[in-house]
């Protein structure tokens, strides 16, 4: 980023599930105040509530097809992707925006790895309760 070039400042925040909308609040306070403390002022903040696996969520669509420049502040990576990173900052460099990682841990490869096996795994077991209760009320139900 050179010192000339004018940057729209987007918060973006987002939990999995409306179970965690206190934490949603929480990462909005938390990167409104880094943005006071870094002297950005923004000029929107966006949240999503959906899995980081999703890539059809609003407000990260919204980030994505914007042909404004942006500085979109995070807490984590997977608040914004929970894979694939990588190829989504590229993506938004080439188009003249940044993403900006406030809480830009540095894990080794096999800690990364183990974070994505949790998450596949938290993922998977969240469709098979999901899948469950959709057995049992069919059961439950006489008229199917």
């Amino acid at each position: 980023m050179t010192q000339n070039q004018v940057y729209e400042v987007i918060i973006y925040a987002r939990v999995s599930n409306h179970s965690q909308k206190d934490d949603l609040q929480n990462q909005i306070k938390f990167l409104r105040d880094y943005a006071n403390v870094k002297g950005y002022i923004a000029s929107e903040v966006i949240t999503d509530i959906g899995s980081g696996l999703n890539y059809q969520r609003k407000g990260f669509n919204s980030i994505l097809y914007s042909d404004k420049k942006q500085k979109i502040l995070i807490s984590y990576k997977d608040r914004f992707v929970r894979f694939g990173f990588d190829w989504f900052d590229k993506f938004l460099k080439s188009k003249g925006s940044e993403i900006e990682i406030v809480n830009n841990e540095d894990l080794s490869p096999q800690e990364e790895m183990i974070q994505d096996l949790i998450s596949i795994i938290d993922i998977f077991s969240c469709h098979i309760h999901g899948l469950r209760k959709y057995k049992k009320q069919i059961k439950e139900d006489k008229d199917v």
